[in-house]
Parts: structure tokens; sequence; C-alpha cells
């Protein structure tokens, strides 16, 4: 067989051949009409599929979502309001139960007290100028009050806090009428006291009968003998003691 002239050759070579040849001799680049889409094929970029970036993180658009930041705040912030919640109660009776309790110990603004004359002659004597002053401002429960000017010479009196009968000391006083020498005396702390019921008005007036001059005492039934006990300890230590000087039969 003979062989093929060029000029048979190139009648074999087919138009579509031809211009495959010139395509690739000239370097065209397929289209991107050409190239596979994302996710198809050998060369698709697995970093898109996966939603990391080239640095193996994840992709930082999650964290720029609202919802997910809220969520986050919710679960760091919601322990510290509930125990907020639950604490303001608490101190807010805790508030209330001491104010209540202040109040009650606070002491009652009371009205002076009005206490009437009685003859003391001695109350401006050197007795009850030394006597006065030793005077504590508190007996037992009761507490010095403020006398209605013009108040009785050398006179000092006691009250609770809520007020009430008072606890009342008169200096310079005469010698009780109903003191004779039948008298039964009670001694008390060194001191003799010759003692008057009044069932009226329920005190009982004990007086001092061993000084230098008479000092009376009235304390209302029910409040114990601490009164009594302080004021003799008082006396006892400023006024020298003497004999008694009893009335007549």
């Amino acid at each position: 067989m003979a062989d093929s002239t060029p000029e048979d050759r190139d009648e074999a070579s087919t138009p579509d051949d031809t211009a495959a040849a010139d395509a690739k001799s000239s370097g065209d680049e397929p289209t991107s009409d050409d190239k596979p889409t994302s996710g198809e094929g050998a060369d698709a970029d697995p970093a898109a599929e996966t939603g990391l970036d080239t640095d193996g993180d994840a992709d930082d658009s999650d964290s720029d979502d609202p919802d997910s930041d809220e969520a986050d705040l919710e679960s760091h912030h919601s322990p510290a309001l509930i125990a907020t919640a639950v604490a303001l109660p608490v101190v807010l009776i805790v508030a209330v139960l001491v104010a209540a309790f202040i109040a009650l110990r606070a002491p009652v603004e009371r009205e002076p007290l009005a206490l009437g004359p009685v003859p003391a002659p001695a109350a401006d004597g050197p007795a009850c100028q030394t006597l006065l002053p030793a005077l504590p401002a508190e007996l037992g429960d009761y507490t010095k009050s403020t006398l209605v000017e013009p108040a009785p010479p050398a006179t000092r009196a006691w009250q609770l806090p809520d007020g009430g009968d008072p606890i009342t000391l008169r200096c310079g006083l005469d010698r009780p009428l109903e003191f004779n020498r039948a008298s039964p005396l009670t001694v008390i702390d060194g001191v003799k006291w010759f003692q008057v019921r009044d069932e009226v008005g329920k005190t009982g007036t004990w007086f001092a009968v061993d000084r230098e001059t008479y000092i009376a005492l009235t304390v209302p039934d029910g409040s114990g003998t601490s009164a009594v006990q302080t004021v003799s300890d008082i006396i006892n230590a400023n006024l020298p003691a003497r004999e008694p000087t009893p009335g007549d039969l």
C-alpha cells in the first residue's frame, strides 16, 4: 500500500480536530460556564462544606448570632438574679424587725409629773442638800421623772417607761402623826423605817426615822423592794444615824 501524502493527511483531519488543536495551541482556558460548581468534582473546597476557615477554626459567623449571645447572658446572670430575688425580701423583713425592736427599746416621752405640796420645814436643810444629789436616776425599772413646776422642795420621783404610778421621795418632813413609841420599825440596810399603808391608793410610804430629818419614800404596790433597799444604802452612806424620837401614845 502506498504511503499517504501530506495532502492526504490534511484531508483526513476533521474540522473539529483542527479547532481543538487550535484552542490548545492558543492556551485558552475553559470559561466559567465550563468549570465545575461548588461541591462537584474532585476540586471542591472541603473547607466550604465543613464551615471551617483555612486555619481549621469554626466559622466566626456563628459567634455573631444575637440569639446565642442573649442565651449566654441569661445563663450567666440568672443565678445572680435569683439570689437577689430571694435575699431582698429577707433583708426587708430583718430591717422591719430591727426597726420594731429599736422602737420598743426607745424610751417613751412622758408627760411631766404633777405632785402636790406637803409640809417640809427642813427641805432646805443640810441633810436634804446632801441626800438629793446622791439619789440615782434609776430605781430598778423606774427612771427619774420631770416634775411640773413649781415642784415641791426636796422632792424626787421615778416612773416606769410608759408612766403610771410613781415612786416618790420627799426630804425634810415633819414627824409622821402615826409614828409613836408603839410603832413597829423595820431595819433595812442599817436604816430604821416606819411604814404607813394606803389601801385606797395601793401604796406604802416608808419613813426613815433615825436621821437628822424625816425622809419619806412612797412605793406603789407590786413594784418590789429594790427601791427601798437602794435608798437605804444611799441614806446610810450619806447621813449619820441617830436614835429615833417617836411621839407619845
